[in-house]
């Protein structure tokens, strides 16, 4: 099915450079012009226009052709149609909040709809603890009591607690990271509105669904109202072709991406993935792109659903939900054609998304560290992937190696699921082989620094390859630290030389 949301090659596209906003627009575009006429100041006669017999119309409203994200805001704004610039009131059908942002927006919505006041929908309301959590920071922890509090005031059914922080395995409702939890607990769902207050929200239009991060004013809002005003945001079209390398993660794609348009070239827009390439990823790695299109701006990602998406979303969701599929008609603000066959591994160097090098660019860069895990690189596909070049490698790494599981299943997974072509080891047996740190508990981890105590918190100036999403000054803890964003490939690779390196060295 994911074919028929590929335009047609007579799809127009419209070039922010030549034209505005208003291009953009289904109503027709007319000037009024005025002249000045002399007038008498006797009147002879007044004279009406003539008529002309005006025929009824017979083809009937014509309709602007619709990308996937805006026939979402359509029905969720309940119009027939809307168009790049349109403002509209939206109805929210998730709002996902955390132990960071959560009490915040907790106190805006008690400021302004009262202590009292009861939430719009306590079964569309998910709220997953996953940033600060095993830590003694006291102020960390009364986040999460706040969070605990409130969901038990307001009944919200989807509250993933933990109260163990000794042991995680004892709190059965904790999850995790919450793009990833989201996903494995069928919150995400086609053709819907899923809000949360956090950046990478974007995440989940890997299920073809309009997904995008708010500030905890507007999730203060939307606790009282269910609704929230947007702007539809014009979309960028990127078609990815071609087999996809053996060598490549959908990490190396997006990476390819934002260098290409830059941590500002998708600004306020979404991004919209097709091609053979992209309906051959599998959800996760689906995931993966669609989780830093924000870090080039973007308003979201929306990839459209297809049979691995149904496959994914069975048993996790009993919820009835409607896909949705970009118009052969539809207009794009700007179109980018990749050959994914001929790319090669990539990696960002500090201290921006966008700072693309190809990994065996940077072979002579000394790493100090490496870092497998978060939203972006800490999915049980992730874990798999670096297994795999440790295991084709046979070799120990050369520096502290640490794995952060994404959530407590992805943990679960971790020490499980037999690795293809191990002969029935693990990831965990595999990792311990090559003298990697033994699995951690799942959550963030150090990808945000976080308190002192963060496990893999970067508490010193040091070089890191890592699977997470940014490597802005301080990102992972001390603000004079390098990060090398890479995929787990490549950062499992530069495990075990202690450089940078391209994967290729141990995969072919």
């Amino acid at each position: 099915m994911a074919s028929s949301a590929i335009a047609s090659s007579s799809t127009p596209f419209i070039n922010k450079k030549d034209v505005g906003l208003s291009a953009f627009s289904s109503q027709p575009s007319f000037s009024v012009q005025t002249a000045r006429k002399r007038v008498s100041k006797k009147i002879v006669s007044v004279m009406s226009p003539q008529q002309t017999e005006r025929k009824p119309a017979t083809t009937g409203s014509v309709k602007t052709g619709m990308t996937m994200t805006e026939k979402i805001f359509a029905k969720a704004s309940e119009k027939p149609e809307v168009s790049p610039g349109d403002n509209v009131w939206v109805n929210v059908d998730v709002l996902m909040t955390h132990d960071v942002c959560g009490p915040g927006s907790i106190g805006i919505f008690k400021k302004e709809f009262g202590q009292n006041a009861k939430v719009w929908d306590r079964e569309k309301l998910v709220i997953i603890p996953d940033h600060y959590i095993f830590t003694t920071d006291e102020r960390a922890n009364r986040n999460v009591d706040i969070l605990r509090d409130f969901c038990t005031e307001q009944n919200i059914k989807y509250f993933y607690d933990i109260k163990d922080l000794g042991n995680f395995r004892a709190n059965p409702d904790y999850k995790g990271v919450c793009h990833v939890a989201l996903a494995q607990e069928g919150h995400c769902r086609p053709g819907e509105v899923l809000l949360g207050t956090d950046s990478h929200t974007c995440t989940a239009g890997a299920f073809g669904q309009f997904a995008t991060g708010i500030g905890n004013t507007d999730a203060g809002f939307v606790l009282g109202t269910g609704k929230i005003l947007l702007k539809v945001p014009p979309t960028l079209r990127f078609v990815m072709d071609g087999e996809m390398p053996d060598y490549l993660l959908a990490k190396d794609l997006i990476l390819q991406i934002i260098g290409e348009i830059s941590v500002a070239g998708a600004t306020y827009k979404a991004m919209e993935f097709v091609g053979s390439t992209v309906e051959s990823l599998t959800m996760e790695e689906r995931m993966t792109l669609c989780n830093m299109v924000v870090e080039a701006g973007g308003k979201n990602g929306i990839i459209p659903a297809d049979k691995t998406t149904y496959d994914y979303l069975e048993g996790r969701t009993s919820v009835p939900y409607e896909p949705v599929y970009s118009d052969g008609g539809a207009r794009y603000l700007k179109e980018y054609r990749f050959d994914v066959s001929k790319l090669e591994p990539l990696v960002a160097k500090p201290h921006s998304p966008d700072n693309r090098a190809l990994a065996r660019e940077c072979k002579d860069v000394k790493i100090d560290r490496v870092y497998i895990g978060s939203c972006t690189g800490g999915k049980t596909e992730d874990f798999m992937a670096a297994a795999k070049v440790f295991l084709a490698s046979g070799k120990k790494v050369k520096v502290p190696t640490f794995l952060v599981p994404a959530t407590q299943k992805v943990w679960m997974d971790v020490y499980s699921l037999p690795v293809p072509g191990s002969g029935g080891k693990t990831c965990s047996q595999i990792f311990e082989e090559a003298g990697c740190d033994t699995p951690a508990s799942p959550s963030c981890g150090a990808c945000l620094g976080g308190p002192k105590d963060t496990y893999a918190r970067m508490n010193e100036a040091q070089v890191c390859v890592s699977t997470t999403n940014r490597n802005f000054p301080g990102r992972m803890g001390h603000k004079e630290g390098q990060i090398y964003l890479a995929s787990p490939y490549t950062a499992a690779a530069s495990a075990l030389t202690g450089y940078v390196t391209d994967p290729r060295e141990f995969l072919q």
